[in-house]
């Protein structure tokens, strides 16, 4: 690609200054939820009062108590699910790639995908605590019994896929708005599954502070998405640079092998046998052209020569013929003198 084609492309793409920078406030409010995260873990792990919290909600069975929403809930926490709710912005946020011809939006989304699954899935399967409708021991922690609850994987991808989207928001009033409004799903979603009894009290405020932590983290990653957009881009254009083929044009070599025929005295293919429509069939052994019925017949003087270059010999290498002897011809019933 020319330098002029790649200085064009480089600002058509958005300036990216708008979007939330490693501040002084972001980093301590990244500490301050590392903080919260660790705490929630060793209050745990020690089966403090956190622990009781968790039980004495869980026999008191909340999803018995107002059943009519019960089947609205089962749907709203479909919000906090990966798999619809990465497809939902992924819809959104691969057009606004394609509108503004940038990967960045695609690239933070799949950064902070991957670092969901990598530091919640660890959490999880490590601490291997059981769900409240498998507890076996009331007032236990249920901890390294196989269980994948903790942090809560709902509340977490709720906090992260809708908080990509306030992320990469391009105005301050959109970025406040997107901020709320992800707080409040993520928000629903966790309570949501504590009323079905699905997650402990302690599982969603994990899962939050586990969201929170990727979210915060992301200005961090900026600088690797951005080394990634430019390899992905300069290994696009090489591709489409090797399947470019030069385009051969045949049409021209015919017009110009006529026109060197023309040239040398030979007849053009053009020429020969072009007969005029309407006129009578050529005899045979005659060299001139039939003409092609359907047009009236023209002149000896206007049909087109058969030779239009003239006879390939010069005029001096010419044999000069002598002319033939005056001679008596005798015609019946009349006599020619000489």
């Amino acid at each position: 690609m020319r330098t002029d084609e790649r200085l064009h492309r480089v600002e058509e793409r958005p300036a990216v200054s708008g979007l939330p920078r490693m501040s002084r406030t972001r980093v301590w409010l990244f500490w301050l939820t590392v903080a919260v995260y660790v705490a929630i873990v060793v209050g745990v792990l020690t089966t403090s009062k956190l622990v009781t919290l968790d039980w004495q909600v869980m026999l008191w069975r909340p999803y018995k108590q107002w059943p009519q929403i019960h089947a609205f809930l089962d749907y709203f926490v479909v919000l906090g699910q990966r798999g619809p709710t990465a497809v939902m912005v992924l819809a959104w946020l691969g057009w606004r790639s394609w509108r503004h011809r940038t990967l960045h939006p695609l690239l933070v989304l799949g950064s902070s995908l991957l670092l969901l699954n990598i530091t919640v899935g660890a959490v999880k399967y490590g601490l291997g605590r059981l769900g409240p409708h498998y507890a076996t021991t009331v007032g236990s922690a249920e901890m390294f019994a196989g269980g994948d609850i903790f942090p809560s994987g709902h509340t977490a991808n709720a906090v992260v896929t809708w908080g990509v989207l306030a992320y990469l928001a391009r105005t301050e009033r959109a970025r406040r708005i997107g901020s709320v409004i992800s707080a409040l799903l993520a928000l629903g979603v966790g309570a949501t599954t504590v009323y079905l009894g699905t997650h402990w009290v302690s599982d969603v405020l994990l899962g939050w502070a586990a969201g929170l932590l990727i979210l915060l983290a992301l200005p961090w990653f900026e600088p690797a998405m951005a080394r990634a957009e430019e390899a992905i881009s300069a290994g696009w254009e090489r591709m489409r640079h090797r399947s470019r083929v030069p385009q051969v044009v045949p049409a021209l070599q015919p017009a110009v092998t006529t026109a060197r025929t023309a040239q040398e005295g030979e007849p053009s293919r053009q020429t020969v046998g072009a007969g005029t429509r309407g006129a009578p069939a050529a005899p045979s052994g005659s060299t001139s052209a039939p003409h092609v019925p359907g047009r009236p017949p023209i002149g000896r003087h206007d049909r087109t020569p058969l030779t239009p270059g003239g006879s390939r010999r010069p005029p001096g290498d010419r044999p000069v013929r002598p002319a033939p002897p005056l001679v008596h011809q005798q015609v019946r019933g009349r006599g020619v003198a000489g």
